[in-house]
């Protein structure tokens, strides 16, 4: 290892824990007023715990008198006054725990500003409810909450930690994530109560601001990264302590460090085989007397009597200062003020990061693999402002040894730097002698350019690069959740084309139910294309078919070629037949899985793709659920980036989008509801066995009586699963049928086992508001509303009911309705959704649906200034590729895409395009020998 990597041993990382914030507090009187009532409070709630404690909560919001809500708010900004809790904590290590935030500000759960949940604002004299002091209360329901509603005492729940550091959790993830510190301490008690991404999305908005999912898993990953950071430090401070090499500076240093960079400079040094730093050798050889001297009383130093001739490293005065040199080196690298100071220093100044071509690759290296990096050959940017695809670009580069990157620190830095140590920071408390001078500011240099300057570069990497990974991460997610979304095209049947040359074009024609009707292979490119055009027209007419899907693979272009031929001489007629392309990436790998085996296991592999190609048009998310997330093939850098945070992130977005699409739980398969919230494959199993032995599902409350679907499961499923009303009435009629047949038919007794199961099935009711996405927690208050509105439950998504909401909320208004409900704005909203939709509604009718073609354009027909529409097929940081259909991708440079172009109907989570988007553009450039094409974005329709 270099040298550079041996010189860390009790260093201190930088960690902003030693400056906590002041948090605002009331008057002393105003707390002592609340904290009386709060051990009465804590005392009542202890008597409920006993009655009520069966039942399954987790949303923690207290409805109090006058229907107002608590729960973790934004702090009162409060200026001038000192918070009294914290003179009260002891000086030891913060712990990892939610009360470490909540305690040290006990009025901070009571603001005069509104969060943007638009919650009705506790009163100042109502924090009293709150018992911080209290134990964790337990699952309770209160009698002031007749709709059930769950509530969770977050002032008095501890959520321990299981690793202790000397850093807040909760102002940590809000100082990493940017988020207001009372959402943090929701969502770390959130995610540790086991709540999945959409179910806090849809259901728990005001526990986290209104925040989206996407912001939810940053701050899952950045909690996630904390707690192995936490996990970590405390193996090394075991395996340390077992070896005896712990000091109570080198435990400080670790329990500070809030990343794994930081926690691995400070360990290094300690590490089984490492041959120990410069400075360690010094101090073995006993010269940290006199460097600690050099600072405090160098009057009193003598250097020379440390001079032992047959010792190597005291031989002569030479070796001596040298081996103060590399402690006191040592000690100032370690010291978190100086590395504070530099820095900042450093983001002041301007920092770039070079990259230039190798030396070795110019000269051996493959010319292709370098002329893919001609932009970096020579290249700098300020580490403020570069890109992050250029970060991954570079590191790329850097890996296949073609690129030689570093760090350029100016040496202004240094030389400020050097002249605070030896005047500011370090300066000698008595006077120096010149050569002790010297010797001082020789080991300034050394410690910047030995320790401190690699240090900051490897930090500097360290960062962009993560934060490169996890945009990258990031934009895949958006780009899949886009494709996951594209609107079905249902109630047609499709003819899907796998194209090929040697082997052929494989077809499938699927019904509108998904079915396959028939699957053929047709050698369209190999002079038989009359003969297989007449082939062709039967099976179109045959099942009626008038769309044709076609794979974007091998001999895409030749097969699209064909099809528009036939289109434009209208050989199809009296079908009026339109065809578009769609992206195959996947669907060779899911050919030969077990799945598509078990699905189709009397189809050819090959002509499973056809089939697959089909129904990614007819239904997208149900057919790409199959598929690994990233064999899609829509992100950027995915094989350079963290493979585990890239599989995690892209899970989560399939679970988001199949759980607020929702699924019909008495027809869909088993892959799709395995990616339902708070179901996984077993579940899934467990569900479809049910319904294979069973029957279908009546309503929600029967999936309780599935093996393994226990009161949490059930709590995040249940609002992502829909029944079809009409298909439900006809089961349970025809099950009655069943039942009195059987009765009469019997004999008494010879079925009584059987006839009481099926009598409990009977009982079973149907709920007409299991078809919403309204929770069955909200029930009780989605009848109180319909009562309010003089409403029924069967009238749900008719025009009817839709009327009757809008004369309640003009006359009340939204929150004044919510407060008469007891209930939250965002609670009854999704009410509102719920019981306005129509009966079936899709979120993905708000997305595009694929771009049906009659005629299709070639390369050679593009001019400059042409305007033409096309779809988007990848979008990046640096732009947007759109497919306009010439068997070739155009760009669009994200500098060309401004928020005046885009729609305003559509509601976007950023300012960019997404896969499968209709947009016009008009051609910049057209590059015809390196088949490149420059775009300019018109407008998006």
């Amino acid at each position: 290892s270099s040298e550079s990597e041996e010189e860390e041993e009790e260093w201190e990382p930088k960690s902003k824990i030693a400056r906590r914030p002041r948090l605002p507090t009331k008057t002393e009187v105003k707390t002592k007023k609340a904290a009386a009532p709060r051990s009465t409070v804590a005392s009542k709630m202890v008597k409920k715990v006993a009655i009520k404690e069966e039942m399954d909560v987790s949303l923690p919001i207290a409805p109090v008198e006058d229907n107002k809500m608590q729960f973790l708010k934004p702090k009162e900004e409060n200026a001038g006054t000192k918070p009294k809790s914290l003179n009260q904590t002891p000086e030891v290590p913060k712990k990892m725990e939610l009360n470490s935030f909540q305690g040290r500000n006990q009025n901070s759960l009571v603001s005069d500003e509104k969060p943007s949940t638009s919650l009705p604002v506790v009163k100042q004299e109502k924090c009293e409810e709150f018992a911080f002091d209290e134990p964790p209360s337990k699952k309770i329901k209160l009698n002031a909450c007749p709709e059930g509603k769950p509530v969770k005492n977050l002032g008095g729940k501890k959520i321990k930690e299981e690793f202790e550091m000397n850093w807040d959790i909760v102002q940590a993830l809000s100082e990493i994530t940017n988020i207001e510190p009372w959402v943090c301490a929701n969502l770390i008690w959130l995610f540790q109560e086991e709540n999945t991404i959409p179910f806090i999305a849809r259901y728990r908005k005001e526990l986290i601001n209104n925040l989206e999912a996407d912001a939810l898993r940053e701050v899952q990953h950045a909690l996630e990264e904390l707690r192995t950071v936490a996990k970590k430090t405390h193996t090394m401070i075991q395996k340390l302590k077992k070896e005896g090499k712990l000091s109570s500076c080198l435990l400080k240093g670790l329990l500070n460090c809030r990343t794994l960079e930081e926690l691995d400079h400070v360990s290094a040094p300690y590490k089984t085989g490492s041959k120990g730093t410069k400075a360690q050798r010094a101090k073995q050889l006993g010269l940290e007397p006199a460097a600690l001297s050099l600072l405090q009383n160098p009057v009193e130093l003598n250097l020379f009597s440390y001079i032992r001739p047959n010792t190597k490293g005291l031989a002569n005065i030479q070796e001596v200062e040298a081996g103060v040199q590399h402690i006191l080196a040592d000690i100032f690298a370690k010291d978190k003020e100086t590395l504070d100071f530099i820095r900042k220093l450093c983001q002041q100044r301007y920092i770039s990061i070079q990259s230039t071509l190798a030396k070795v690759s110019s000269k051996n290296g493959n010319e292709k693999d370098i002329d893919k990096f001609q932009l970096y050959h020579e290249f700098s940017c300020n580490i403020k402002n570069i890109q992050h695809h250029q970060i991954l670009a570079i590191n790329r580069g850097e890996n296949l040894k073609i690129l030689t990157v570093k760090v350029n620190i100016p040496d202004g830095v240094k030389n400020e730097f050097c002249w605070w140590c030896v005047n500011e920071r370090w300066r000698p408390k008595q006077f120096l002698k010149p050569e002790f001078m010297r010797l001082l500011r020789s080991s300034v240099e050394d410690a910047y350019k030995r320790l401190i300057y690699p240090l900051l570069c490897r930090e500097f990497r360290s960062k962009l690069t993560s934060d490169a990974e996890k945009e990258s991460v990031m934009m895949f997610g958006r780009n899949l959740r886009q494709l996951l979304l594209t609107s079905p095209v249902r109630g047609r049947a499709l003819m899907g084309v796998d194209p090929g040359y040697k082997h052929g074009c494989k077809l499938a024609i699927i019904s509108p139910t998904s079915q396959i009707l028939h699957t053929d292979v047709v050698y369209l490119h190999s002079g038989q294309g009359f003969r297989e055009a007449e082939k062709i027209k039967r099976l179109l007419l045959q099942y009626n078919c008038s769309t044709v899907v076609i794979g974007n693979g091998t001999a895409c272009r030749e097969t699209e070629a064909y099809f528009a031929d036939l289109i434009m001489k209208k050989y199809f007629a009296p079908l009026d037949v339109v065809y578009c392309i769609v992206s195959e990436a996947g669907a060779s790998i899911y050919s030969v899985s077990p799945e598509a085996s078990k699905e189709m296991p009397n189809l050819d592999p090959n002509l499973r793709s056809a089939v697959s190609i089909a129904r990614r048009v007819q239904d997208p998310l149900a057919e790409l659920v199959k598929i690994e997330p990233k064999h899609i093939g829509v992100g950027m850098y995915q094989h350079d980036v963290s493979q585990t945070l890239l599989k995690a992130t892209l899970d989560s977005v399939v679970e988001e989008c199949v759980s607020f699409v929702g699924v019909d739980i008495n027809i869909c398969s088993e892959i799709l509801l395995r990616h339902i919230a708070g179901l996984n494959t077993n579940r899934a199993k467990n569900i479809i066995e049910w319904r294979e032995k069973n029957g279908p599902f009546i309503n929600r409350e029967q999936l309780k009586e599935v093996k393994g679907l226990g009161p949490k499961t059930f709590q995040q499923c249940a609002g992502f699963i829909r029944f079809n009303q009409e298909y439900i009435k006809t089961c349970c009629s025809n099950k009655k049928n069943e039942l009195g047949s059987r009765a009469l038919l019997t004999k008494a007794g010879a079925l009584g086992k059987k006839k009481s199961k099926l009598t409990s099935c009977a009982s079973q009711q149907p709920n007409p508001l299991d078809q919403t996405c309204i929770h069955p927690e909200s029930y009780n208050i989605a009848m109180r509303f319909l009562s309010l509105i003089g409403g029924n439950a069967n009238d749900i998504g008719k025009s009817d009911m839709q009327q009757k909401v809008n004369v309640v909320i003009q006359k009340e208004g939204l929150e004044g309705t919510a407060k008469r409900l007891n209930t939250t704005v965002h609670t009854l909203q999704l009410i509102i959704d719920g019981l306005t939709q129509p009966e079936g509604y899709d979120i993905r009718t708000d997305f595009d649906k694929p771009d049906f073609k009659r005629s299709i354009v070639c390369f050679e027909d593009l001019s400059v200034g042409a305007v033409l529409t096309g779809k988007v097929e990848n979008a990046t940081p640096f732009g947007v590729f759109v497919d306009i259909g010439v068997g070739k991708a155009g760009l669009i440079p994200v500098r060309n895409i401004t928020e005046a172009k885009l729609s305003k109907v559509k509601k976007r989570r950023s300012l960019g395009l997404g896969p499968g988007e209709r947009v016009e553009v008009k051609v910049l450039n057209v590059d015809i020998p390196r088949l490149r094409i420059t775009l300019d974005l018109i407008r998006v329709l």
